[in-house]
């Protein structure tokens, strides 16, 4: 295995300029690069409309400088922010989220509710992501987790619409991937921001084949079932693009879909075939990372597998750890 903090170190220098590097999608979106571990790994999405904009999902608090050099290249000031939607609360989408409210003086916060009081005293959140990284590499990655002020969160309750500026987007609530995790709905771009939940999808994989795609299942709440009925809720609004937090726009989307289904079967079969093992843990990871690139190289990818290893080392490991979390949640259950 590779020593993951090399690539965040990387980051961390490219970050020094606070230039943010944007992407122009359509409607009025741009992915704005958070360089969360690494470029082109994890996007925050800036809406704009009639000279008002929202944000999906913030990365971390060294993601923050590089939103609001985002907001200034679209000429938008601090204050002509009205929402900051967090897809959910795991920290590559919503740690920044306390800091950039501090210097957002009109936005709102939107949270799922099983969410919003994590956000609001995050101690048991921070608890959590110190038990998958450990508290040296938490601090490293994510900083001080700043609270969200309660008087300004929005409690996203499932089905809800929020009007940025005559643009109505809607709140659809999301399980497998995480129980606080929510979809937004976006009809003038008849598009939806997944966050998590339709996977993750690198442009750096993208071939002549397409666009590939695979589920994440990331600690601690993956649910194969609830996977399932989130890739059919988003599908089911008629989407003709989504925007991935990791990584922004995809549009070949009933393929994806397939794929994304017929992914969250492979990895229950590869946790199910090694649960028994004593070394499970290192045998889900080791067959995780066998079934992907094996895909990757029939998609048509042209990079060795040192190569593939770069950039999904990350998802490998801690799909791995999801899917170990799974199973133990089903021995408790099953007693």
């Amino acid at each position: 295995m590779h020593d993951t903090s090399r690539v965040s170190k990387g980051s961390r220098r490219q970050r020094l300029s606070n230039r943010a590097q944007l992407t122009t999608l359509n409607d009025g979106i741009v992915a704005i690069d958070t360089e969360y571990l690494r470029p082109l790994q994890d996007a925050s999405h800036l809406i704009v409309e009639g000279g008002r904009g929202a944000l999906v999902d913030t990365g971390t608090n060294n993601s923050v400088p590089l939103l609001l050099d985002g907001l200034r290249q679209k000429n938008l000031e601090p204050g002509d922010v009205d929402y900051v939607f967090l897809t959910h609360i795991h920290l590559d989408h919503a740690g920044g989220a306390g800091l950039l409210m501090q210097q957002l003086p009109n936005a709102r916060c939107v949270i799922h509710p099983r969410g919003a009081p994590h956000m609001v005293s995050p101690e048991r959140l921070i608890a959590g992501t110190i038990g998958v990284y450990g508290e040296e590499r938490t601090r490293e990655m994510y900083g001080d987790i700043i609270p969200v002020d309660e008087s300004r969160v929005i409690v996203a309750e499932d089905e809800a619409w929020f009007d940025l500026n005559g643009r109505a987007m809607q709140a659809l609530h999301t399980e497998g991937h995480a129980r606080h995790h929510y979809v937004l709905n976006d009809p003038t771009s008849r598009g939806v921001f997944t966050g998590d939940n339709f996977g993750i999808s690198y442009r750096e994989l993208d071939t002549a084949k397409g666009e590939f795609i695979f589920p994440t299942t990331t600690p601690a709440s993956f649910d194969p079932d609830e996977a399932h009925k989130s890739v059919d809720r988003i599908m089911a609004c008629g989407p003709e693009q989504l925007y991935l937090t990791h990584y922004s726009r995809v549009q070949e989307l009933g393929r994806l879909a397939d794929d994304m289904h017929s992914g969250i079967d492979a990895y229950v079969d590869i946790a199910l075939a090694n649960k028994e093992l004593p070394d499970r843990g290192a045998r889900i990871q080791g067959a995780m990372y066998h079934h992907l690139s094996t895909r990757l190289i029939d998609h048509g990818f042209k990079g060795d597998r040192d190569a593939i290893w770069s950039v999904l080392e990350i998802d490998v490991v801690l799909n791995a750890q999801g899917l170990v979390a799974w199973l133990e949640r089903l021995e408790k259950h099953n007693g």
